[in-house]
């Protein structure tokens, strides 16, 4: 028989798991520049309105 799974246990300190995206909660391709702690995915729909611009 397995173990009864309790808490999440404590909080990770580095490696993919300490970084989530504040939005969709995905820790997959999290963009850290400037403190965002965005993914990509919510990064493309919400750049124009943080006021960056792209570039050819």
């Amino acid at each position: 028989m397995s173990k009864p799974r309790e808490t999440e246990g404590k909080p990770r300190k580095f490696g993919k798991g300490s970084r989530r995206c504040r939005r969709c909660n995905t820790h997959v391709s999290v963009i850290q520049f400037h403190d965002l702690m965005l993914c990509r995915r919510c990064f493309r729909e919400l750049a124009p309105k943080l006021g960056f611009k792209k570039y050819n």
